[in-house]
């Protein structure tokens, strides 16, 4: 796994041994930041579920201002921690430790872009959506990118619109925009 585009284009990341942790492969990554582009200059991204920061850290790579991470899992945070260390984005980099309905909660400021990249199955993704929707932590018009198993993201969902979605195998990857309307 590496940093596909922009200043730390090149890099290798560090990965997991195990399968406790499943990153965004490369091909679904580009494919990703193809659809966001418009969307990266200069905005603050939040990579929940964060696993080895792989999704924040390419942003970060391609012009994000900011990016916060969260994950509870201790082994995910070193990840996270060494990878950021490698690309040498730590000035713009923020890490916070916990379940993510707490830690969205501690997020200073609305976001632009949400990675959500949650174990799937599991009810993750809708309870995150309905977090980030009731805590106010998305900016006019930020968006929503989701990775999850072709079943588990309605086209509309409360005060977000689905505005792309693609399917790589078992992985689906949605794109929701906030509109207040």
């Amino acid at each position: 796994m590496r940093i596909i585009a922009g200043e730390a284009k090149g890099r290798k990341l560090i990965v997991p041994k195990n399968l406790d942790i499943r990153p965004t492969g490369d091909r679904v990554k580009e494919s990703i930041f193809n659809m966001i582009s418009p969307y990266v200059g200069g905005a603050v991204v939040v990579d929940v579920f964060a696993g080895t920061g792989n999704l924040g850290l390419e942003a970060i790579s391609r012009g994000a201002e900011k990016v916060y991470f969260v994950d509870s899992s201790p082994l995910s945070l070193e990840m996270v921690k060494e990878n950021i260390s490698i690309t040498g984005f730590s000035e713009q980099s923020s890490i916070i430790k916990g379940h993510y309905e707490r830690a969205l909660k501690d997020i200073p400021q609305k976001a632009d872009i949400f990675f959500l990249d949650p174990p799937y199955n599991k009810g993750y993704v809708m309870d995150c959506v309905r977090c980030i929707s009731s805590y106010e932590k998305v900016s006019h018009e930020g968006i929503l990118v989701i990775e999850h198993n072709k079943e588990e993201v309605p086209d509309k969902y409360e005060k977000f619109q689905l505005i792309k979605r693609k399917r790589y195998g078992i992985t689906t990857i949605s794109i929701l925009r906030y509109s207040q309307y």
